[in-house]
């Protein structure tokens, strides 16, 4: 499969005037509690051997892309949706992995 144009033409280096920002895999909120801790993260951009297939609603999907705008628009973060799939799954298991039952994903899963 041949990259996306997002991933051809996305900025290999932070814009003149704007400061650098650190990424985090991890939101502010739970940054204190994942401190000395491995954390997980996800792989990135790399070739990936294993594939799976997610169906979603048409909604979820549009939230998707709008999210990926986003992170474009406001964060000059140019990512595909896969690997905006793999970081929030980076997340949710990160989050699972630490907090277990308080974990969002259990609380999540158990109110459905």
């Amino acid at each position: 499969m041949l990259p996306s144009a997002d991933e051809l033409f996305r900025p290999t280096a932070q814009p003149q005037g704007s400061p650098a920002r650190p990424v985090s895999a991890v939101p502010d909120h739970a940054e204190e509690q994942v401190a000395g801790q491995a954390e997980r993260s996800s792989s990135g951009r790399v070739r990936h051997d294993e594939k799976m297939t997610v169906y979603v609603t048409a909604d979820e999907l549009l939230d998707l892309e709008h999210a990926r705008l986003d992170l474009r628009r406001h964060h000059a973060l140019a990512v595909d949706r896969g690997r905006l799939v793999r970081e929030a799954i980076a997340i949710a298991l990160a989050d699972l992995d630490l907090n277990g039952a308080d974990s969002v994903l259990v609380q999540r899963l158990t109110t459905r």
